[in-house]
């Protein structure tokens, strides 16, 4: 039997014997954002050692959809507009199916089905074995969040899009239910089989986290500013939280990253620069962490008592006490991130703008392992300041939206990780800004 073959038949025996999970459990292969509904961010495989690339797929757009691997085949989206389906053996095309816009949402895979959203403004059901679609359900249209005179740019009264909102919602799965969030300013609860619209409910902006899913609730933040808890079976709000505001330039503002949800608590970091712990019954705040500025876009990992996530201009990796947010330790790097921390075997794994990937111990954060992206080995030299970190100023044309986005570009040459590793059988499966998905062993 050929590998296509062997998946196919998997793949249907999954489908005729196995309804969707409550809740999608731990298993070997990661299958969704952050491996599971609540976020947990941690995988049920042995570490990888970043010794060398087992191989690399070549996309025609850059990567920021983080991957998920189920019954050996990764899945994973790219700018070009395309969801694609790879052999978690040896990088060979499975299948692509073509959407109408960039696919920046991580897939999630359970029972012979593939989910993804797109720029396009809709959210995909795939067959897992073929490529083909199942159903496709129409959101009222993506967008970027949009502020006037963002970032201090200029003209300061014009509304403009937000160059760093990169990603878009990603799907988590529960109870047979799909939940995604979507530029339209909507929550949305969708029935994993078929696609029907189970409730949504309107936050006052765009919201591109993914929703984590414990306990009969749905937690997510909105770039309104608010973090919302909503019932998983009616979408009715239970409570919600403010984080901070900004009015001036709309820099410190809005949750953009997704939250993670364990011992009672669920945390979440805001562009308003605080990292945040909250009561997953109530929403009372148990505890927050000022990062003086620094953008918490990642999404955490939580493993036993111990929290662990990136900032951005802070250039940190953290370790902190789940209870209290007292750090354990820290580890600087060279660029900012967006990548959310994977978890797997004592190890943490995150990469950064520079086209870093870094493997730190979770227990002492000594860094064990790194890893450089293809663009990053060619580009990334004529870019470092005396001390070996990467130096943005230059990038940057002008303060208008054009010149902006110019220096975005250019930051996103030397193959920047913005995306959250996936790690399955020891192999760890990452997407660059350079096209690329590497698996790394």
């Amino acid at each position: 039997m050929t590998d296509t073959l062997r998946h196919r038949f998997l793949v249907a025996a999954l489908t005729a014997s196995v309804a969707f999970l409550p809740e999608l459990a731990l298993a070997q292969d990661a299958q969704m954002f952050r491996g599971d509904p609540a976020h947990l961010g941690v995988y049920a495989s042995e570490p990888s050692k970043l010794a060398r690339v087992k191989w690399r797929f070549h996309t025609h757009g850059m990567i920021f959809s983080s991957p998920s691997i189920l019954d050996g085949v990764a899945y994973v989206g790219s700018s070009d507009g395309n969801l694609y389906a790879v052999r978690a053996s040896d990088g060979s095309l499975v299948w692509t199916f073509a959407t109408k816009g960039p696919v920046t949402s991580s897939p999630a895979v359970a029972t012979g089905l593939v989910f993804v959203a797109s720029l396009d403004g809709n959210v995909y059901a795939i067959d897992a074995g073929t490529g083909q679609r199942r159903w496709r359900f129409q959101t009222n249209g993506e967008r970027r969040f949009t502020a006037p005179g963002i970032h201090g740019m200029i003209p300061s009264n014009e509304l403009m899009p937000d160059p760093f909102d990169v990603f878009l919602s990603s799907p988590a799965l529960s109870g047979g239910m799909l939940y995604i969030g979507s530029g339209d300013h909507n929550v949305y609860a969708l029935d994993a089989s078929t696609g029907t619209l189970r409730w949504k409910f309107a936050t006052g902006n765009v919201v591109h986290a993914s929703p984590a899913v414990s306990g009969g609730t749905v937690y997510v933040g909105s770039w309104d500013r608010y973090f919302y808890a909503l019932d998983a079976k009616s979408g009715a709000l239970r409570w919600k939280f403010q984080t901070g505001n900004d009015t001036k330039i709309y820099n410190q503002v809005g949750i953009a990253g997704s939250a993670t949800v364990s011992n009672g608590l669920v945390y979440f970091g805001c562009r308003d620069s605080f990292f945040y712990a909250l009561d997953a019954k109530t929403g009372t705040l148990r505890w927050k962490q000022d990062h003086h500025g620094s953008w918490v876009v990642a999404s955490p990992a939580i493993s036993g008592d111990t929290v662990y996530f990136t900032t951005s201009d802070e250039k940190v990796f953290w370790a902190v006490d789940a209870a209290t947010g007292t750090a354990r330790f820290t580890v600087p790097y060279g660029a900012f991130a967006f990548s959310s921390p994977s978890l797997a075997g004592g190890t943490a794994y995150f990469g950064t703008f520079d086209g870093r990937l870094y493997a730190v111990d979770s227990h002492t954060g000594t860094i064990v392992a790194r890893f450089a992206t293809d663009a990053s080995i060619a580009n990334l030299a004529p870019h470092l300041d005396s001390k070996g970190n990467l130096d943005t100023e230059g990038f940057y044309a002008d303060a208008t939206f054009e010149g902006i986005v110019v220096g975005v570009n250019k930051i996103f040459s030397v193959g920047s990780i913005a995306g959250s590793p996936a790690l399955a059988g020891g192999v760890l499966f990452i997407g660059s800004t350079d096209g690329t998905l590497y698996a790394v062993e």
